[in-house]
């Protein structure tokens, strides 16, 4: 079984410390036992923060040393101004040497960053600490803007909700799209926010310039197989070009044709993982039409081909 080891140091935000617990507790393998085991590993007794409260204390029946025995550590979020235990920084880099996948959560990556697992290499955290985080480690390249960044071995999430982003984002790594989509219905949250999704989304104030897209992503959706051209979305939500492109940032963190692509490619890999049609058939439905236009878009997304996607989900 696949363990998880939760990394809590003194002033873990409650909040974060909750999220993959939560998450890798929702996820079963193939005969419904559990896919995951987490451990919350501590050092005797935690104070959790909410904002600049304390509301409780964390204890666990695992202690610190017990990352060592993980094959994924994360790292909750603590204060960003506070030192890390030098015991724990050298932990995790056992850890991260012995071959574990190391995640941070929030401030948590301020964590990894004086463990010296970020040096030389891009990563996030909350908008409100990207800066302090740039400027007391050079050496590693901060993106304020993102939900969270996959460096293979090593990953980084932005402010709270995102960890439930990246904990999923895991769990699609590990164990397939269907997974991870069946933990998201039960957190009641999106199946797949890609990292590359805005951070902060500002959403425009009610009123005459107001709009909401949610049934024209909804309509995007169901096109999927369609050759939808920028007029076309326009068209169905009632807006010029743009109005569109103004309304959809602000609501999407993005442009409405790379957001159609983005949900193309989703829906390519659950075809992959799911069924047997052929790349021909699947490239078919998710409107790429050729193989050659789909294997592009995949490679430059999800960092392989669609072919060697199938054949490595399936082992």
């Amino acid at each position: 079984m696949h363990i998880v080891a939760v990394l809590a140091l003194d002033g873990v935000s409650a909040f974060d410390l909750a999220i993959p617990c939560q998450v890798f507790a929702l996820v079963t393998g193939p005969d419904g036992s559990p896919a995951y085991e987490v451990r919350v590993c501590v050092d005797r007794s935690m104070a959790a923060t909410a904002g600049p409260t304390e509301p409780f204390r964390v204890s666990s029946s695992y202690c610190w040393d017990d990352v060592l025995g993980a094959d994924t550590v994360v790292v909750p979020g603590v204060p960003a101004e506070r030192a890390p235990d030098p015991r724990a920084l050298r932990l995790l880099r056992e850890a991260a040497e012995g071959g574990a996948r190391i995640a941070s959560i929030c401030t948590g990556a301020f964590v990894l960053a004086h463990a010296g697992l970020l040096e030389g290499h891009r990563a996030t955290t909350h908008w409100r600490f990207a800066g302090a985080l740039a400027e007391r480690f050079p050496g590693i390249d901060v993106d304020p803007s993102v939900l969270y960044v996959d460096e293979g071995r090593v990953l980084t999430s932005a402010g709270i909700a995102a960890g439930l982003d990246l904990c999923l984002h895991l769990v699609r790594q590990d164990h397939g799209a269907a997974a991870a989509a069946s933990a998201a219905r039960v957190l009641v949250m999106p199946p797949q926010r890609t990292g590359g999704q805005a951070q902060y989304i500002e959403y425009p104030a009610p009123g005459i310039d107001s709009a909401d897209l949610g049934g024209t992503l909804q309509w995007m959706r169901h096109k999927l197989s369609e050759p939808l051209s920028l007029a076309d979305i326009a068209a169905h939500a009632m807006m010029s070009r743009r109005s569109l492109a103004r309304h959809f940032r602000a609501q999407t963190g993005t442009t409405p044709l790379r957001w159609l692509l983005v949900q193309r490619v989703a829906r390519a890999r659950e075809l992959l993982e799911t069924t047997e049609l052929p790349l021909t058939r699947i490239a078919e439905a998710t409107g790429f039409g050729a193989v050659e236009t789909l294997r592009h878009h995949f490679v430059r997304q999800v960092g392989t081909t669609p072919s060697a996607y199938r054949s490595a989900f399936r082992r």
